[in-house]
């Protein structure tokens, strides 16, 4: 099990606020083989005096996290996202950004254990393309709301995301080949991160490699967000990223459809 490297990538602009709870969750994971690669965009707060604290604790606490800082100016998330993408070694990657983070100390070594004991339909494949899981949803000051509306389906496909994003980015581990191969497209301000998980999804169908539901919650997710700020730009986006990959008319009679639900709700 413990030859499963899992690489966490976490984003940070001016995040001292938030980013302790995301440091202190991956500190604390006891699985060993973890890489933390935190991707810095030339922070002028104390984001970086918090990462430097960081490292020390897990210097003196003799950790086997290996833990890599980039701190330079970039063109925004989706840039330094593909920053991570480049750096990584591990076999399985995981964007925990700034304010997000993991449930307890024992989930990364939970998720390396599925990865592990997958039995596999094909013999060529190795692990799963994508391990993904639930979420729950925490306040600015880390406090759980709610779980995650939206749940992960059993078995998932990049069909599926025609109904949503159904996996939340912070639940799902993509294999390191496939998502390497898969940069984010920068065409995209606030929603790059669903077309990214429709192209691996559809890249692991391509191969017939299978994507694993872990049937757990791995990720707490900070609700204000940048798609939370900039809503409306942000729904515009995915549904441009849907018409993409589902087609203009499927995607229109989609949303018509999310419209008359939404409607009969209330």
């Amino acid at each position: 099990m413990n030859d499963i490297r899992i690489t966490y990538v976490t984003i940070t602009y001016n995040a001292a606020k938030v980013l302790q709870r995301t440091l202190d969750s991956v500190l604390e994971q006891d699985y060993p083989n973890i890489e933390h690669l935190i991707i810095d965009g030339a922070s002028t707060d104390d984001t970086l005096k918090l990462v430097d604290a960081y490292t020390a604790r897990s210097n003196a606490a003799a950790s086997e996290h290996q833990i890599q800082v980039v701190s330079e100016p970039d063109k925004g998330i989706y840039d330094a996202m593909n920053k991570g993408l480049r750096c990584l070694t591990g076999d399985y990657v995981c964007f925990l950004n700034a304010g997000d983070f993991l449930p307890s100390p024992d989930t990364a070594r939970h998720i390396a254990e599925a990865a592990t004991n997958t039995h596999h339909p094909t013999p060529n494949t190795q692990h799963p393309a994508v391990l993904y899981g639930d979420t729950d949803i925490v306040d600015g000051e880390g406090h759980f709301l709610h779980h995650r509306r939206l749940a992960s389906p059993e078995h998932l496909t990049w069909k599926s995301f025609r109904q949503g994003m159904l996996v939340c980015h912070q639940a799902f581990y993509a294999r390191a080949d496939f998502a390497i191969a898969t940069p984010y497209d920068m065409q995209y301000r606030y929603s790059a991160d669903v077309d990214w998980c429709i192209r691996v999804m559809k890249a692991a169908a391509k191969e017939e490699v299978p994507l694993l539901n872990l049937h757990m919650v791995v990720a707490n997710y900070t609700q204000e967000g940048q798609t939370t700020l900039h809503h409306r730009e942000s729904l515009w986006e995915r549904y441009r990223v849907m018409e993409h990959h589902y087609g203009r008319v499927q995607t229109f009679l989609l949303h018509c459809w999310f419209a008359v639900r939404a409607f009969l709700k209330y």
